[in-house]
């Protein structure tokens, strides 16, 4: 089991986009300063979203599950970069204050449903690689109960983490950002066995 191509491509688009959202989160924080230049993240990031994939497809050869993981976990990446940017959007359009944890709430919520539903698709046929196409019907339950769960899971735990950061000096928007950051990681475990052995299971 080698590195394919599509592995390539997306560990380096959440390389690069994570790299991006973490340049973008330090230069809006006045109390974190990086000790080099802020471009080479987009180096950096992307070498070892790159390199952890590779060590995966090693592993994956004995342990087809340290390989699935490793793709689940790229595509959650990259989709987490889209869960943010239209999170970032609806706070900036609809505006957000460090008091407003039912507006956010709702946002966070938004962003992950509309992320989640093309995920499904990703993590059906690449991560998991179910190619069978019966019982749709039942599977799409499974993964709409299960994304559910994990939805209130994570605007669960960004709702705390948002209320907690409101005492720090961050914006609004920082504040959101962070918060969601914290749900997306709680809720990842929870992500990826609720689909392993429940959803996508063979």
């Amino acid at each position: 089991m080698g590195v394919k191509r599509l592995d390539i491509i997306l560990a380096s688009i959440a390389g690069v986009g994570l790299a991006g959202l973490s340049i973008w989160l330090i230069k809006n924080s006045s109390n974190f300063v990086l000790p080099f230049s802020y471009w080479l993240l987009l180096v950096i990031f992307p070498a070892l979203s790159l390199f952890a994939v590779w060590i995966a497809s090693i592993i994956g050869k004995r342990y087809l599950f340290v390989y699935q993981l490793a793709r689940f976990l790229l595509i959650g990446a990259v989709f987490a970069i889209f869960d943010l940017t239209i999170l970032n959007f609806l706070m900036e359009k609809f505006g957000i204050s460090k008091d407003s944890g039912f507006k956010y709430s709702l946002f966070s919520a938004i962003s992950f449903v509309i992320a989640t539903v093309v995920k499904y698709i990703a993590d059906k046929y690449w991560a998991f690689e179910k190619k069978e196409k019966t019982q749709l019907g039942m599977e799409f339950l499974k993964f709409f109960l299960v994304t559910m769960a994990i939805g209130i899971i994570q605007t669960g735990v960004a709702f705390v983490a948002f209320k907690a950061l409101s005492a720090t000096e961050m914006t609004g928007v920082n504040q959101g950002n962070i918060a969601k950051i914290i749900g997306i990681a709680v809720a990842s475990a929870f992500n990826f066995l609720g689909y392993k052995f429940i959803v996508f299971k063979k």
